[in-house]
């Protein structure tokens, strides 16, 4: 049947009527599309995240395709709840209830601190103005933030001076971290978190002080920052220097992109680790960085210039000057990566469909499977645990 011969109300009250059932029910219809589109994002971004966590991709490409399902995610959610809200805002009465799925909100944390309003209770019966007499209550808890606030610490050093000698007494000076500078600690730490764990730029910092009535040129922080480099400086020697004590890191490089003139170069991001808790050790876990323009052998090389331990890194070539014998202070002793040599088999298995990949990965997995039962354990049970169970799969594995 064509639109010209559905039949139409004659008068105006039941065309308005038919109007707003028609425009409730698209409504209805772009808020359901809206909820159907962020569940097939939501589902896309849990299979990734499964494949991810199966099959320990950790290459950047896969971090950064998570990344971006996330962002696309968190798009089509927020249209969707927009689209949702709208339609129930606009026909309180007659939209009904929508069918998509929300994760499943559980406590608010318990650490925080409650605030506790009172809404106040009528004091006699809104019926019959009996006496009321106090059954329980009911407590609905909302999470709420406070604006970050700002102050002037004012130190006030007082002088005296003796009547006996006149000699003139004061405190002395309140510590800074920054030498005659302003900035208190926490202020600092501010700027650094931001700028170096939540990859926030100092301009962008500069633009949200402006808004909060704080003045702070991106010199001034640039200068800060700067300066807590400085003053950081013997903590990072002491972090390098625990970290090389160790008798086993874990060295690799990463790709980041550096801001350039005009352009987004890309530099390069080495990371050496420090980690004995697999083994049962006492040291503390530590990490140190560095960072190089390129990759070359050269890096590797003057980070590593005074280690001589056991080195587990894949197989980049610029790691092999570290393994020569004629090397001083001495040979590093390779420890191959196996995750690093699963991901080849596994791109052949995922791409290939090769037979043999595919076996080699559920071979090197069920290798992985005992050697996560053995976290924690001591050298000496660790070596048990692989003579009696590792050692033959990596046997069968190389037959």
């Amino acid at each position: 049947m064509t639109d010209a011969a559905i039949p139409l109300p004659d008068d105006i009250a039941a065309l308005r009527a038919a109007l707003a059932a028609e425009q409730l029910a698209r409504r209805e219809a772009e808020a359901r599309a809206s909820g159907a589109e962020a569940m097939v994002a939501h589902l896309k971004l849990l299979i990734a995240k499964l494949r991810h966590d199966r099959f320990a991709a950790s290459s950047e490409r896969g971090r950064k395709l998570l990344d971006q399902m996330e962002l696309e995610l968190e798009e089509v959610e927020a249209a969707a709840s927009e689209a949702e809200a709208a339609a129930a805002s606009r026909d309180q009465e007659t939209v009904r209830g929508f069918t998509r799925r929300r994760p499943v909100r559980g406590p608010l944390p318990a650490h925080l601190p409650r605030e506790r309003v009172v809404l106040p209770s009528p004091t006699a019966c809104p019926c019959c103005g009996g006496r009321l007499a106090k059954l329980g209550e009911s407590i609905t808890e909302t999470l709420e933030v406070i604006p970050r606030q700002w102050k002037v610490i004012q130190t006030v050093r007082e002088k005296w001076s003796c009547r006996s000698c006149e000699t003139i007494t004061q405190p002395p000076a309140p510590f800074h971290p920054i030498a005659r500078g302003r900035a208190g600690p926490h202020l600092l730490a501010m700027v650094l978190t931001d700028k170096f764990a939540d990859h926030l730029p100092l301009n962008r910092q500069s633009d949200a002080c402006a808004r909060e009535g704080i003045a702070l040129d991106v010199s001034t922080l640039a200068d800060w920052v700067g300066a807590c480099a400085a003053a950081l400086a013997p903590l990072v020697t002491l972090i390098r220097a625990h970290v090389m004590a160790a008798k086993r890191i874990h060295g690799d490089d990463t790709t980041v992109p550096v801001l350039a003139k005009g352009k987004t170069i890309t530099g390069r991001l080495w990371t050496y680790v420090r980690d004995d808790r697999p083994f049962a050790g006492p040291a503390p876990p530590a990490a140190v960085f560095f960072y190089s323009r390129d990759r070359t052998a050269e890096h590797p090389n003057r980070h590593l210039a005074g280690y001589a331990g056991i080195l587990q890194a894949d197989a980049y070539a610029g790691f092999n000057d570290l393994y020569r014998p004629e090397r001083n202070p001495g040979p590093i002793t390779e420890a191959a990566c196996w995750a690093h040599g699963r991901r080849k088999f596994f791109e052949l298995a995922q791409l290939a469909k090769a037979p043999l990949a595919v076996e080699a990965v559920r071979r090197i997995d069920a290798i992985f499977d005992v050697e996560r039962t053995t976290n924690g354990l001591s050298a000496a049970q660790r070596l048990v645990t692989r003579q009696q169970h590792v050692a033959s799969l990596v046997s069968d594995l190389e037959t």
